[in-house]
């Protein structure tokens, strides 16, 4: 019993002694831990902002009990309103006092160093300004978009060190120090794979060019990421157009070297077999029409080497004959059966009735100097047309061949109804304006320079100007001309032309002729490769400066005459390219009709064409050209600036001028009425490295020029066959294109000029 009451007696002791204490101890608690009750919030620190607008940001507030959760969410808020160094938030009693560091205020913002760009670029790029804080992150933000500017204009070099001035009432001045180093160019462009075409062949498809010195008005030398996407796609067209249908870029690599100068760009190639069509065919699923009706449409045949823009044709011929017979809603496909044993591509194009699509809207974006129209008149397609996937395909290649954009994406989006879509167009325009000047030297014209000025789009209508000057030893020219291509909102290109020329024929002919016109064309396509341009010219011409021992029949041209000409050209092209072509052909027909006023009657004709093609392999390129003219005096007899001269550049082996007519007292030229000549040549590599671009070349000219009618003794007229034979050396030097020729005559009669060595040299830059 008294054990009991003992062990009751401490227990309740215990007991008490813990409840005293704990009502002791609970104000030490309430002042320290969570729960208790917050009675003010007090705010130091601040110089320009209002303590109110810290307590909008805090989640705690007079009367709430105290939480670390919401203390938290507290400095986060004060932290992301960017107004602050530095926060921080502590108890004080039944207070919680917020201490704030305010960031400064930007006083102003320069730049140092920078001389490629102005200030007035780089302050459009920077998103802080005058009187906004400064913090930061918004700091090294834009010390990123400065760094990316420099990128985008070729200098991956540049440094931007941005240095903070304190001034007085916290405020800063914020000074960009740039470094804006060298253009970051490309040291060398290698390709990994390829043995098809050589690095040389592969740099030539490409936009994206080495460094070097005369590059210093294009940019094409600087690394950019975008040019260097799009030559993957370019190398992609190449080697489809070529017959390596499995063709894969497997990577494009840019690397800067150890000095960050250059960049130097490694394109691992994966070229696949050569492939060659198969079977072709037809297959129509259309009412009324059999296959064999279209299968005049296709421009490949079985055999030829396979290529993927001979593909693209005929889908767009097959569409544009079923267009023309009425079938709106075609779908042209083809079906590609690839065999990789046979190395074989059958192709089917399957014509099937499409979905019925009309364009409802054509939206052009992208544009800010070209107009709408120069775009909208590229369209195949109309508002209201039934919508065609080849026509627009079509319609992107036109745009692109334009030359004024570097970016044209073409795309549908649905439109208000399943029935409908609009075509949306987003371009991204380049440079249209040129100027070049060249200098050079050859063995007919002498020392030359040159100077033209162009602008391909006038004030963005699609105009093309063109001013140049001349100035050579033996002749001086000026040119302007201007070109409307689509002349009364049509297809038809339209334009003119007003020349002045003075040469000086003393070494062929004892004479100089003054030369002044203009001339009036039209030009409009008959076929997707036949062009046809019509053409009026006059000209007032004047031979003076005779020399005294000149031949009777040049002293009687002497005095002032015009001509008034109507001309027609017909051109076909289906070469693949127009300055270096590998394959193909073109034919030529020129007619001049001269009477139509002026003092000069005649008709000249002339005929030409030549055809190009790979030998062996496509560094070897053999080529066949040839032409043949006539005049007939319409009244009295041709003067002697109407006739033809060979000899020159379009006859090798024979100085200017000297094949055919001459008077052998005086030994001038006299020229004929009548020519033919036709050019056999082979060029080939010399096995020099590739990066030199020197190539070998031997060929043979061979042709004739007589129908001299004047009426003098000692004129010798021969329509006797002359040919040449001779080897060529061509150099694309760092200085411009260098031409060497060692000719002999074979054929040749005693009054004609030969000429062993010809040399020419000229640039533009």
């Amino acid at each position: 019993m008294i054990s009991r009451l003992l062990k009751f007696s401490v227990s309740s002791f215990l007991a008490g002694v813990l409840f005293v204490g704990a009502a002791a101890l609970s104000p030490v608690i309430g002042q320290t831990g969570g729960g208790s009750v917050i009675e003010e919030i007090r705010v130091v620190g601040t110089q320009r902002i209002d303590p109110t607008t810290v307590n909008s940001y805090m989640q705690l507030k007079p009367g709430d009990i105290y939480s670390p959760e919401k203390v938290d969410e507290s400095l986060k808020n004060l932290f992301n309103t960017g107004l602050f160094a530095d926060v921080t938030l502590r108890r004080e009693g039944r207070s919680v006092v917020v201490q704030v560091v305010e960031n400064p205020i930007i006083n102003r913002i320069a730049f140092e160093g920078n001389r490629k760009l102005n200030d007035e670029v780089l302050e459009s790029e920077v998103t802080l300004r005058p009187r906004v804080v400064y913090t930061r992150t918004k700091v090294q933000s834009d010390v990123q978009r400065l760094l990316d500017v420099y990128r985008r204009s070729g200098r991956f070099a540049a440094t931007v060190d941005p240095k903070v001035i304190q001034l007085p009432e916290n405020r800063v001045d914020l000074v960009f120090e740039i470094n804006e180093g060298g253009a970051t160019g490309i040291r060398a462009i290698n390709f990994i794979g390829n043995a098809e075409f050589s690095d040389g062949e592969l740099r030539d498809v490409i936009q994206t060019t080495e460094s070097n010195f005369y590059n210093f008005l294009s940019s094409n030398d600087t690394y950019d990421p975008d040019r260097l996407s799009f030559d993957r796609e370019l190398l992609r067209r190449f080697y489809l157009s070529e017959g390596h249908a499995d063709f894969l870029v497997l990577s494009a690599i840019a690397e800067l070297t150890e000095d960050r100068e250059d960049f130097l760009v490694t394109f691992t190639l994966e070229e696949g077999p050569l492939y060659t069509f198969g079977e072709l065919d037809v297959s129509i699923q259309l009412r009324g029409l059999e296959a064999e009706d279209l299968t005049t449409e296709i421009t490949s045949e079985t055999g030829d080497i396979y290529n993927a823009n001979e593909v693209e044709n005929t889908v767009q011929a097959i569409t544009d004959v079923l267009g023309e017979r009425g079938f709106a809603f075609v779908d042209v496909r083809p079906r590609v059966n690839r065999d990789r044993e046979a190395l074989t591509i059958d192709v089917t194009y399957e014509v099937r009735e499409g979905p019925r699509v009309f364009v409802e809207r054509i939206d052009i974006g992208g544009n800010v100097r070209t107009l709408d129209k120069v775009i909208r008149r590229e369209f195949t397609l109309d508002e209201g047309d039934a919508f065609n996937t080849a026509k627009l395909r079509r319609t992107r290649q036109r745009l692109q061949d334009l030359g004024f954009f570097s970016r044209v994406d073409v795309n549908n989006n649905p439109g208000s109804a399943p029935d409908r879509t609009i075509v949306s167009v987003d371009v991204q325009e380049q440079s249209t304006g040129e100027l070049s000047i060249g200098a050079g030297f050859s063995s007919t014209a002498g020392a030359l320079t040159d100077l033209t000025i162009r602008e391909r789009n006038l004030l963005g209508r699609g105009q093309d100007l063109r001013l140049s000057t001349t100035l050579a030893t033996k002749q001086q020219q000026v040119d302007l001309s201007f070109t409307e291509p689509y002349f009364l909102g049509r297809e038809l290109s339209a334009g003119f032309d007003v020349f002045y020329r003075t040469t000086d024929f003393g070494d062929r002919s004892s004479f100089e002729e003054d030369e002044a016109g203009f001339g009036l064309r039209a030009g409009y396509q008959l076929g997707p490769k036949l062009r046809h341009t019509a053409r009026y010219t006059f000209s007032r011409d004047k031979i003076d400066n005779v020399a005294t021992d000149a031949s009777p029949a040049i002293r009687a041209e002497v005095g002032t005459f015009s001509t008034s000409a109507i001309g027609n050209e017909f051109f076909y092209d289906a070469r693949n390219s127009r300055f270096s072509p590998t394959d193909g052909y073109y034919l030529r027909y020129d007619i001049d009709v001269a009477g139509l006023g002026g003092t000069e009657r005649f008709l000249r004709n002339e005929v030409g064409g030549g055809v190009y093609e790979s030998l062996f392999s496509s560094s070897f390129v053999g080529s066949l050209e040839g032409s043949a003219g006539i005049i007939n005096e319409l009244d009295d007899e041709i003067r002697i600036s109407e006739r033809f001269f060979l000899g020159g550049n379009s006859f090798r082996g024979f100085k200017n001028g000297g094949v055919g007519p001459s008077d052998v007292s005086s030994d001038d030229s006299l020229g004929g009425t009548k020519f033919y000549r036709a050019s056999a040549e082979v060029q080939f590599p010399l096995g020099l490295p590739e990066e030199f671009d020197i190539r070998g070349a031997v060929f043979s000219d061979v042709g004739s020029v007589w129908g001299n009618d004047d009426p003098f003794p000692n004129i010798e007229d021969d329509a006797s066959l002359r040919a040449t034979m001779g080897i060529g050396l061509g150099w694309a030097s760092p200085a411009g294109p260098i031409r060497i020729n060692l000719t002999r005559a074979i054929l040749k009669e005693d009054y004609d000029k030969t000429e062993f060595f010809s040399f020419s040299f000229g640039t533009r830059f």
